[in-house]
């Protein structure tokens, strides 16, 4: 029995992952998730952006295998080239609507890339009670740096003008914004380069951090010395993101 039990513990550690994701659309829009072989107790989730014409992330193989493996699946949505406006973020909580309904988990795992940063930060301040945690890679966190460098994607997101966009944006900037997810004590896990020229550090995660502590939420931040907006194994193969997921996703909240 014993040996039986362990074959049959390999093999499920060693069973395929998915190659292909199961689509589906979200009123007008693809979806995609990546299901764990062995979904983990509540079928915890990563939701992933940006998601443009697929799921990047399951390129990352550290991220890719170091997830399914341990039971979270990743999942996400193809808004395109959004940045967290009020009218996207009402769009992905139509897909949330969705994957809720399908059975997984009702807190997922955010993890932003970049502009994908913003996209989930500016979703989690304005659903606090349904994020288990966030996590960013050089994540656009401040609407006053990076998105302003492309007003035109960013007001045509925003649905203003520039003179609306700004005098809003109190109400609108996620990192002015943090009050309720401190108060929920979502836990927060952050790479960031800083010598990246793109998304600055200061302003972006290091403004973040300053104003999430100054609130009372919890809150890690690696900074990776010399490192800019780059595709290198210190953002793509961290095993302290991997260990964070992990933790997360078994833990009740």
């Amino acid at each position: 029995m014993l040996i039986l039990w362990g074959l049959s513990t390999l093999a499920l550690a060693e069973e395929p992952l998915p190659r292909t994701p199961e689509t589906f659309e979200v009123a007008g829009h693809k979806a995609f998730v990546y299901a764990a072989p062995q979904p983990a107790a509540g079928k915890p989730w990563v939701w992933y952006a940006p998601t443009i014409k697929g799921l990047s992330l399951v390129g990352r193989k550290a991220y890719y295998e170091g997830f399914l493996r341990e039971g979270i699946s990743i999942a996400g949505y193809d808004l395109g080239e959004v940045r967290g406006g009020p009218a996207s973020s009402a769009r992905f909580s139509q897909f949330y609507d969705e994957m809720v309904k399908r059975g997984w988990s009702k807190k997922p795992i955010l993890l932003g890339q970049s502009r994908g940063g913003l996209m989930m930060l500016a979703w989690a301040m304005r659903n606090p009670e349904h994020v288990q945690a966030f996590v960013g890679i050089y994540p656009v966190c401040n609407l006053t740096q990076w998105p302003l460098k492309n007003k035109e994607l960013t007001l045509a997101d925003y649905q203003m003008t520039e003179a609306d966009f700004r005098s809003k944006l109190a109400e609108l900037n996620p990192v002015d914004n943090l009050k309720e997810l401190a108060a929920q004590k979502v836990p927060m896990f952050i790479v960031h380069g800083d010598a990246d020229a793109a998304v600055t550090y200061p302003d972006n995660t290091g403004l973040l951090k300053q104003r999430y502590e100054a609130a009372g939420g919890p809150i890690t931040v690696k900074v990776i010395a010399g490192e800019g907006h780059q595709a290198t194994p210190s953002f793509f193969e961290c095993t302290e993101l991997i260990e964070f997921v992990k933790k997360q996703a078994k833990t009740p909240r």
